[in-house]
């Protein structure tokens, strides 16, 4: 066959496919679209003729089988020996031996907290060891109205809160926070601890930018963690270095897609004791556009004329503090925690913070003692004053007159924590540890003598977890809780025992 004969052939054929397409139905709808569709668009026709070869050859393509074993098959022998060299991993180390002592001689309170408390051997001591700031533990007009509320509505609601857990007194504790505090909204919490650990993950997520203080708490920590953000420290309280690592978190994303940007960190801190700056923190907020979760645990209840907090003792608007979250369970002897600010930010938790979503609500007279004691701070401010002219009293008696610890709280902070001076821990070369085993002693010593205090602790390291990949490490520390059960003359005995208690043992260690 010559090429003329192929040419004819190959005409012959193409007609024949032609009078064969045109007898199909719909047939010439289909080339009209095709001659108006593609006359003036050759790459199109390619790229749908190539898509459609494509499809073709996928449907033709054969099976396979997702069932084929591409794995070592082991004998059930085999199997076994590796069950039996298996050894899991513990969930928490193991005790010391300092642990284990520590917990043998743990004082046992029996009865009701209080000033005065008894103890399982019969001794009674002087109380500093307790959160009861304003003695509010035997307040019986509070006991009377927790009574009354639980006769109302029950031991709990036994629901979250967005599932037949809200009730009336829920709402009422939310807008008497939000309106103690000068904010939009509140939202209620069941328990203090889950509350910062959800509001920091509800709004900041993988990708987003967290500034946090280096010595921040636990439950601030665990928040940032489960939030899977990127975390940048800055040494703690120092303001400066906040200046430094903001700017470089700013220099850093100027070319890269926007995220979100947050700086957290406490009112007085629960390891230090000390005041954050909150006036430089907001100035510095604003000049590099982030936005501020402010946990105020320990200062809500505690600082301010009415005890509203930190921005209320320094002068700061709430307005300027996006998420402001604090605890009833601490200077208010309720429970639960909660979290304020504008209605969008509260309304968002109520569908993404896990605490709120999938944990029972908050115990009714629980509700109703917090709202309670908002009441008595907002018309007693004699509260507030016989507190901190007890915290007067116990400085006096402990930060000048020890030549072995200094306080690093805050004037205004009722709980004192007594860390040993840098040049005892430098002189003697005491590590971490005998730091903790010299402060226990201490604490065994004042107990002896009728005061029960106790030591500043923190969640242990994860195991195989190193100093250097905590970032910072607490310094060991003595906790003295101040109350007004106690009188003036009780502080001051209360001190001298502690001081002569320091003193004693650092004295029989040399």
């Amino acid at each position: 066959m010559d090429l003329q004969d192929a040419h004819g052939w190959l005409v012959d054929l193409l007609n024949e496919i032609s009078v064969q397409f045109q007898k199909v139905p719909g047939s010439a709808i289909f080339l009209r679209y095709v001659k108006s569709s593609y006359q003036n668009d050759p790459v199109r026709s390619a790229v749908e003729l190539f898509l459609f070869l494509f499809a073709v050859k996928y449907l033709l393509a054969p099976k396979y089988s997702t069932s084929k074993k591409s794995y070592v098959k082991l004998t059930d022998e085999e199997i076994d020996e590796l069950v039996d060299e298996w050894v899991p991993e513990p969930l928490v180390a193991p005790q010391t031996a300092f642990e284990e002592a520590e917990n043998e001689k743990r004082p046992v309170i029996v009865g009701p907290t209080g000033p005065k408390s008894k103890l399982a051997n019969g001794r009674l001591v002087t109380n500093v060891a307790s959160y009861n700031f304003y003695n509010l533990a035997g307040n019986e007009s509070l006991k009377e109205k927790a009574i009354q509320t639980l006769r109302t509505y029950g031991v709990g609601p036994c629901g979250p809160p967005g599932f037949y857990g809200t009730q009336d007194v829920h709402q009422k504790t939310e807008a008497d926070i939000s309106a103690h505090l000068g904010t939009t909204a509140c939202i209620v919490y069941a328990q203090a601890f889950s509350t910062i650990s959800s509001v920091i993950p509800a709004f900041s997520k993988r990708g987003d930018i967290i500034v946090a203080d280096k010595a921040v708490n636990f439950a601030i920590r665990k928040g940032m963690q489960i939030s899977r953000s990127s975390i940048r420290w800055y040494e703690h309280n120092d303001m400066m270095d906040l200046q430094n690592v903001l700017a470089s978190v700013v220099k850093e994303q100027a070319k890269k897609p926007l995220t979100r940007r947050f700086i957290i960190t406490e009112g007085l801190f629960e390891n230090v004791g000390d005041m954050v700056d909150l006036v430089k923190v907001v100035e510095l907020r604003h000049r590099y556009k982030f936005r501020l979760i402010l946990d105020e645990t320990w200062s809500f209840g505690v600082l301010g004329r009415t005890g509203a907090g930190v921005t209320e003792h320094q002068g700061v608007s709430v307005k300027e503090v996006d998420m402001l979250v604090g605890s009833l369970a601490g200077p208010l002897c309720a429970g639960g925690g909660f979290c304020a600010g504008s209605s969008e930010i509260v309304e968002h938790q109520r569908l993404s913070a896990s605490a709120y979503t999938f944990s029972a609500a908050l115990p009714a007279m629980l509700a109703t003692t917090a709202s309670e004691v908002l009441a008595m701070l907002e018309t007693n401010g004699e509260m507030l004053a016989l507190v901190r002219e007890n915290i007067k009293t116990m400085w006096a008696q402990l930060d000048p007159r020890s030549e072995w610890v200094h306080c690093t709280s805050a004037m205004e902070n009722p709980i004192m924590i007594l860390v040993l001076k840098a040049e005892v821990v430098a002189s003697r070369k005491l590590s971490i540890s005998e730091q903790e085993q010299l402060l226990q002693e201490m604490v065994d010593e004042a107990l002896a003598n009728g005061v029960m205090m106790t030591r500043l602790k923190s969640m242990p390291r994860g195991i195989h977890v190193t100093a250097k990949e905590v970032g910072w490490e607490l310094q060991p520390g003595l906790k003295v809780c101040l109350t007004v059960g106690l009188t003036r003359k009780e502080v001051e005995r209360t001190g001298t025992v502690i001081r002569h208690a320091i003193t004693k043992v650092m004295k029989a260690k040399r």
